[in-house]
Order: C-alpha cells, then structure tokens, then sequence
C-alpha cells in the first residue's frame, strides 16, 4: 500500500491572521480541530476520543503558513501543511492544504478535511 499527497484549496471571508490563529491557538484548534491539545515549546499533542496524536511544529511564518510533521509518520518527508494568502482580486482569504493519506483512503480524508474546513468556517466567522 502507497502513500498519497494531497491538496486541497479552500476560501474563507476571515484574514489570514485569524486563520493562523486557530491553528495555532488551543483555545481555537478545539473549536474546530480536535477535542483537546497539549502545546509545549512547538511539540502539538491533539487528542480525539481519548487517542493522541504529537506533531511537531516544524514551519511557522505568522499570518502565512504553519507546517506540522507528525512523530509516527510513516514517511519523514510527509507534513500536513496550511498555507494562507489573501486574492488580490477577491480580497478572500485562500487556504491551501496539503497532508499524506494511504492510497486506498484518498476519498475518506478529503471528506474529513471538507468537514472540518466547513467547521473552521463556522467558528472563524467565514
């Protein structure tokens, strides 16, 4: 079984700098993201329904893109990136995402990701 790389585009009415507040602050990752998380120095440690899961911090550009690696990810090379810019012709706020599927759950992690994005929407006001 492979690994699959995928990106995903979303668009929101919140700036940027809300955006990256609520991947970076827990009072926020939990509204949208996961049921508590752990932060120490840029150590992330999510839980979901009692099970964790630690990632690290590895890109932090405020306002722009935070890139996490995961501890027991399978490849080293995968991340699950949020790249955030803001269209000059919408005035919108772009977010591209970018995370590492086995290839037989393609479909499943896309349906999460449209999910919780709908969830981020929600709670970030657009």
């Amino acid at each position: 079984m492979g690994r699959e790389k995928i990106e995903m585009e979303f668009i929101f009415r919140a700036s940027p700098a809300i955006l990256y507040s609520f991947l970076t602050d827990p009072a926020t990752l939990v509204r949208w993201f996961c049921d508590e998380v752990d932060i120490q120095d840029d150590v992330y440690t999510f839980s979901w329904d009692g099970s964790e899961e630690i990632a690290t911090m590895v890109d932090d550009i405020e306002e722009e893109r935070v890139r996490f690696k995961w501890e027991d990810a399978d490849d080293p090379e995968e991340y699950l990136e949020f790249y955030m810019y803001k269209s000059n012709i919408t005035n919108e706020t772009v977010m591209e995402l970018v995370d590492y599927c086995d290839d037989d759950e393609v479909e499943e992690q896309k349906d999460l990701w449209e999910t919780q994005m709908k969830k981020l929407k929600v709670e970030c006001g657009g």
